[in-house]
C-alpha cells in the first residue's frame, strides 16, 4: 500500500533541529531544547530522574494531581521530599514557597506545575521563580497545560527544566514533547550517578549524543508524523501571533466564568479567584445535589463534540471542566458548552 503519510522521506537531523529551534523561540529561551519522542510524561519523568537522587531534598508543590505524581517520582529516586499542598481551588503563593524554603534551607530542588488543567488553577511562576533563584535551588516546571494559553518564560523566570506539550493550548500533537534545560540542570545530571543512561528516559543521552555532537546525528528514528504536526502547529502559532493565541484563551476563560454565573443554575467557578484561574481550561463546581459526571453525560448526549469533562476521581462528583483550549478557545465553543450545561441542569431539575 502507498499513502502520502507513509511514503515520506525520512526526517533528517537538520529538519529535526530546526523544529527544536522553533520551540526555543516559542519559549524565548537560549537554553538547550530537547524534543523527546513521546507524550509529555516522558520528559517530565526523565527530567526528575536525571536530576534527583538520594542526596536531593525537594520541595514538591501540589496544586493538583500532577504535583502528587512528581512527589512519587522524587521519592522513588531516593530524594527527601517535602510536600507543600494547597487546596485545589486555589494557587500557591511566592510567600508560601519562601516560608517553606526558610523552614528547610537544605532544599535544593523545587518542582511545580504552572497550570493544572485538571483543577483549573495556575500558579504565579514569575514571582515564585525569584524566590527559588534567591535560594539557589534547581527549578523544575511543568508548563504542558500553560504553554500557548499564558506566558511561559524559562529564562526570565529562572526555570532550569521547563517541560511543554503541544496537545492543549498549542492545538498540536500529543506524541512528542519538549524540555528546555539550563546549564545548571545539565551539570546536576552529569554529577548524578543515578541519572538514566542508554535509556528512553535519558536526557543525558540527548546531551552527549545529539547536542554535543552539533545536532548532526539523531539518537533513533524520530516520530516523523508527530514531528511534522508539531512543526505545523508552531508555524500556525507564529502566523497568528503568540499574543493573539494567549488572548483567545484568556477571553474564553473569562467568558466561561461570566457565562456560568449568568446561567443562574447554581454552577460557579471551582477556582474562587479569577487571577488564580488558568486560561487553558475552566473548572466549574456543580450545585448541591447535582453530580458532575451525570451533568456532563447529559450535556454530551446532546452534543458529543463539546470539550466537556467531569473531574477525575473524587472530583467527578462536583467538578465540570470546560476544555476551551487550542482550536476550542473561541466564544462560539464557550457559548455551546454553557448552553448544553444549562439545558442539562434544567433536565436534571425536572427529573427530581
Amino acid at each position: 500500500m502507498t499513502h502520502p503519510f507513509l511514503d515520506l522521506a525520512p526526517m533528517g537531523a537538520a529538519q529535526f533541529a530546526s523544529i527544536e529551534d522553533r520551540v526555543a523561540r516559542l519559549l524565548d529561551t537560549r537554553q538547550d531544547v530537547v524534543i523527546m519522542q513521546g507524550e509529555a510524561l516522558l520528559p517530565l519523568e526523565g527530567a526528575i530522574r536525571g536530576t534527583a537522587g538520594p542526596g536531593t531534598t525537594a520541595l514538591n508543590v501540589i496544586t493538583g494531581p500532577y504535583g502528587q505524581t512528581f512527589g512519587d517520582w522524587l521519592r522513588d529516586c531516593g530524594a527527601t521530599v517535602i510536600d507543600l499542598a494547597v487546596p485545589f481551588h486555589t494557587a500557591v503563593t511566592a510567600t508560601q514557597i519562601r516560608e517553606a524554603l526558610a523552614e528547610h534551607p537544605e532544599i535544593d530542588f523545587v518542582s511545580l506545575v504552572h497550570a493544572e488543567a485538571a483543577t483549573g488553577n495556575t500558579n504565579p511562576v514569575a514571582e515564585i521563580g525569584e524566590v527559588v533563584r534567591a535560594h539557589g535551588a534547581l527549578f523544575y516546571l511543568d508548563a504542558v497545560a500553560s504553554i500557548g494559553a499564558e506566558p511561559v518564560l524559562p529564562d526570565a523566570w529562572g526555570v532550569d527544566l521547563c517541560v511543554i506539550g503541544a496537545q492543549k493550548a498549542m492545538g498540536g500533537p500529543a506524541g512528542v514533547s519538549a524540555v528546555s534545560v539550563s546549564e545548571r540542570a545539565w551539570t546536576r545530571m552529569a554529577a548524578n550517578p543515578h541519572a538514566p543512561r542508554r535509556s528512553y528516559l535519558s536526557l543525558l543521552d540527548w546531551k552527549t549524543r545529539w547536542i554535543d555532537g552539533g545536532r548532526r546525528a539523531l539518537l533513533h528514528a524520530p516520530a516523523q508524523l508527530e514531528m511534522l504536526a508539531l512543526d505545523a502547529c508552531l508555524a500556525r502559532i507564529e502566523a497568528e501571533g503568540l499574543d493573539s493565541v494567549m488572548a483567545r484563551h484568556a477571553s474564553a476563560a473569562a467568558a466561561t466564568r461570566a457565562g456560568a454565573a449568568a446561567l443562574d443554575g447554581g454552577l460557579e467557578p471551582y477556582v474562587y479567584e479569577a487571577h488564580e484561574a488558568a486560561p487553558v481550561a475552566t473548572t466549574l463546581r456543580t450545585p448541591a445535589g447535582v453530580t458532575a459526571s451525570e451533568l456532563v453525560a447529559r450535556a454530551l448526549a446532546a452534543d458529543p463534540s463539546l470539550p466537556l469533562a467531569a473531574g477525575g476521581g473524587a472530583l467527578a462528583k462536583e467538578m465540570v471542566r470546560v476544555n476551551h483550549y487550542g482550536a476550542d478557545a473561541t466564544p462560539e465553543t464557550v457559548r455551546r458548552c454553557l448552553a448544553a450545561l444549562g439545558s442539562a441542569l434544567t433536565e436534571l431539575s425536572r427529573s427530581r
